[in-house]
């Protein structure tokens, strides 16, 4: 019976309060959290938070989902959400995320997962929600997002006219043309009248525009 439980709720990260309801017939639950550690029952990605092993689900975990409960209030963007949605052509290995608190790193058994802080008003502009299935919700930024995010976090960025951008996004990210010609430019325009980065911003939405 117990099996049971922890296969169905095998594609969610758990915390140590649903184990604790989930062995509250136990005397000593954290002595059998800590033995089906040993087991690789669990496998433990941060302190409190942890994942079913793979010998006990079926089907791959959601990293996205994994990164939004590892640190937030957070949502996967940058060059992961540029991949997921088809905008570049390399696949990211690292699991990107944008949130508004101070940034971080998790190394841990399912990889690695790295936050930047973007200012609070911007953490929403373009978010969306995913639902996988029914157990699998999380968020991510939608395309525009994630290229506005990654513009305004790339660290000493010269793209400041319209051909040096150009350069950034098909060059150096080879961004596909093809994938940008439908963007919701009302994201980028709010991204733009932020005041951050603005040169950069312009010269991207100009480029969106064209």
């Amino acid at each position: 019976m117990l099996e049971n439980e922890l296969r169905r709720l095998a594609p969610l990260p758990l915390g140590h309060g649903t184990l604790m309801t989930l062995l509250r017939a136990y005397r000593r639950p954290n002595d059998k959290i800590a033995e089906w550690l040993r087991q690789g029952v669990l496998i433990q990605i941060k302190r409190g938070l942890y994942v079913v092993g793979p010998d006990w689900r079926e089907g791959a975990l959601s990293l996205p989902l994994i990164a939004n409960r590892l640190y937030g209030p957070s949502c996967v963007s940058l060059d992961y959400a540029l991949s997921w949605h088809g905008l570049i052509p390399e696949r990211s290995y690292e699991l990107t995320s944008v949130c508004v608190r101070r940034g971080r790193v998790f190394d841990n058994a399912l990889g690695r997962f790295s936050y930047l802080t973007v200012p609070a008003g911007l953490f929403p502009v373009g978010l969306r929600q995913h639902q996988a299935s029914d157990q699998v919700t999380f968020l991510i930024a939608g395309p525009e997002k994630a290229l506005c995010d990654k513009v305004l976090l790339t660290r000493n960025l010269p793209a400041r006219s319209v051909a040096a951008m150009a350069d950034f996004l098909f060059d150096d990210l080879r961004l596909d043309e093809a994938a940008i010609g439908n963007m919701d430019l009302s994201i980028v325009e709010a991204y733009v009248r932020s005041g951050h980065k603005p040169r950069q911003m312009n010269a991207l939405l100009k480029i969106l525009q064209t």
